[in-house]
């Protein structure tokens, strides 16, 4: 860049950079998808076309940056788990909100005809999104956040079920339907289901009672481990070769890593399965059978 008299007005830019040797969760949300549905006229409690359109933007995000390991969404918002060691822009937070953010918007615009052909988009009323980045210290929080996420996407999609169903079987308004659910608990609203409208809510699909859950499958956890045949970069001693052999990569590990195997994990992570599941990531049964995922 030409230096200039004017050039002082950089040292106004304040960077951001998240904290090394943490776990990154963004999370992208719709910016006022309230509206946005009534005007497309989304179906209610959900409309199946709006979420695989979702689904469809956040598999390509994975598809398109590998350090993302994991990604779960519903409603309007979606959460990207990236790898503890990930340097995507040195981990400068205002790259990677507006990154994931502005990606997203643009896969869910490109889409939108393939799934909702009949209704175009209008220029007063596109489609977009805000994201915000958080950062984690431990493999705890991680998944206490991914559970936080599928209670709300639970408790939501029930009283949606719910709310819906006494407006347009149970012909309520929405001030009589809201009254009628207010201090209610989960067995009341699924009495009310069964009871009214011969609705089993336990019957209802998975993708709206416990969201969508994208996964980078990795069929030998050795794919991430760093042998001793890799050279590691000059000055790192430190870290033995019989230590590097054993252990998959160690959060700690990450500044003796060469670029050939920085380059040689993203190989990997770029040609891993992306996989779209419907379950309980509460349980730790989901999580045991991918370790790699919290490495």
């Amino acid at each position: 860049m030409a230096n200039s008299k004017y050039e002082y007005v950089k040292f106004f830019e304040k960077e951001s950079t998240l904290i090394p040797e943490t776990y990154i969760i963004i999370r992208v949300d719709g910016r006022g998808f309230h509206k946005l549905s009534d005007k497309y006229g989304f179906k209610k409690p959900n409309d199946h076309n709006a979420l695989e359109l979702m689904n469809i933007s956040a598999q390509k995000i994975m598809e398109n940056i590998p350090d993302v390991v994991m990604a779960y969404g519903d409603s309007d918002e979606y959460s990207f788990l990236l790898r503890k060691n990930c340097e995507l822009f040195e981990r400068r937070e205002f790259k990677l909100i507006t990154t994931f953010s502005s990606t997203f918007t643009a896969y869910y615009q490109f889409y939108w005809s393939s799934f909702f052909p009949e209704t175009p988009l209008e220029v007063d009323r596109l489609p977009t999104f805000d994201a915000r980045a958080v950062v984690y210290p431990n493999a705890h929080n991680v998944r206490d956040y991914f559970s936080w996420r599928q209670v709300d996407c639970h408790i939501n999609n029930l009283y949606n079920t719910t709310f819906w169903n006494l407006i347009l079987k149970g012909g309520m308004t929405a001030k009589e339907a809201e009254n009628r659910l207010k201090g209610s608990v989960s067995a009341d609203k699924h009495e009310i289901l069964f009871k009214q409208f011969n609705i089993n809510y336990n019957n209802e699909p998975e993708v709206y009672k416990k969201g969508s859950v994208f996964v980078r499958e990795i069929e030998d956890v050795s794919d991430l481990e760093v042998t001793s045949n890799d050279n590691l970069e000059s000055g790192s001693s430190s870290i033995t070769s019989s230590s590097v052999k054993s252990k998959t990569i160690s959060p700690y590990m990450k500044d003796a890593l060469s670029k050939r195997q920085k380059d040689r994990i993203q190989k990997k992570l770029r040609k891993s399965k992306i996989r779209l599941f419907h379950c309980d990531i509460i349980r730790d049964e989901f999580w045991d059978k991918r370790p790699w995922l919290l490495i």
